[in-house]
């Protein structure tokens, strides 16, 4: 069963959307942690409607806040018992979201942090038609147990990736970034990645930078610097 989920928005600068950019949230917070950044990058995506879904569930360890799946545990069958159950809510908003824009799937970008980047990953790679972009901070590509029907169906042409990661990060070790990259091309996904110098668990600006003009390129916008 699925659960209706929304959350904050910033529309598209130009005021005619042409791209839809979803940000999905880490474990314990909320659409608002993420939906800022939406605002810091209009300037170099101003077609793109920006929209942070509320995760579906309250998070037990932090009430205020909520989470994709409950995270009791390191476990990786714990985390993939949770992608899985949380893909059908996710991919319901997205389906809703392009509908409602009349977009295609192309028209589409995830921006995960944490287990946002999980879900983005997880159910980016699993959409009848890819999204054109998966962005991913301090995450980790989720992997099942090696039964059939685990792995997603290869995509054409898959999404263009890019996981950024902090050097320093001390919930989910930076060594996650190239364990992704490489399980990602293990399935024919091509994987570019940016290792934050001394960051922890967050976003930092190069970061930013990195994933704003990652999208941009990924939609084919020219980045016009002296109108940003």
């Amino acid at each position: 069963m699925t659960v209706e989920i929304d959350g904050p928005r910033v529309a598209a600068k130009s005021g005619k959307a042409r791209q839809l950019v979803v940000f999905l949230h880490g474990f314990g917070a909320d659409g608002q942690d993420l939906i800022e950044i939406g605002r810091q990058w209009r300037g170099f995506l101003p077609d793109a409607d920006f929209v942070a879904p509320h995760a579906p569930e309250r998070c037990a360890m932090s009430p205020m806040g909520r989470q994709w799946f409950p995270l009791f545990t390191r476990d990786p069958d714990e985390r993939w018992r949770g992608v899985n159950a949380a893909r059908p809510t996710l991919d319901a908003f997205l389906d809703k979201e392009l509908a409602k824009r009349g977009f295609d799937e192309r028209a589409l970008a995830l921006v995960g942090f944490s287990q946002g980047t999980m879900m983005a990953l997880h159910a980016g790679l699993r959409r009848r038609i890819p999204p054109r972009a998966i962005l991913g901070y301090s995450g980790i590509h989720v992997l099942g147990a090696a039964t059939p029907g685990s792995e997603p169906a290869p995509q054409n042409p898959p999404p263009a990736v890019l996981l950024v990661h902090g050097e320093e990060d001390e919930l989910i070790p930076a060594e996650a970034l190239l364990l992704s990259a490489g399980s990602l091309a293990d399935i024919g996904v091509p994987t570019q990645w940016h290792m934050s110098a001394g960051l922890g668990h967050g976003i930092d600006n190069a970061g930013l930078i990195h994933g704003a003009l990652f999208l941009a390129q990924s939609f084919g916008i020219k980045v016009d610097y002296g109108r940003r």
